[in-house]
């Protein structure tokens, strides 16, 4: 049970030293995730696109 209680002790001072993001830090990384991971979306579903393109005249 000692081992348990020196985790949980040793984790509280951790936590006590991260410095947390402010409100307005999130909100920037969040719409940053999201606006590359649309335009990753996008660049990715163009390729699939063209591929499907050369892939059919190639077949024909």
């Amino acid at each position: 049970m000692s081992k348990l209680a020196n985790y949980i002790k040793g984790s509280v001072e951790e936590m006590k030293k991260v410095t947390w993001p402010t409100k307005k830090e999130t909100q920037n990384y969040t719409y940053l995730v999201i606006g590359i991971s649309l335009v990753v979306a996008a660049f990715l579903g163009a390729l699939d696109y063209i591929f499907s393109l050369v892939l059919e005249m190639l077949l024909k």
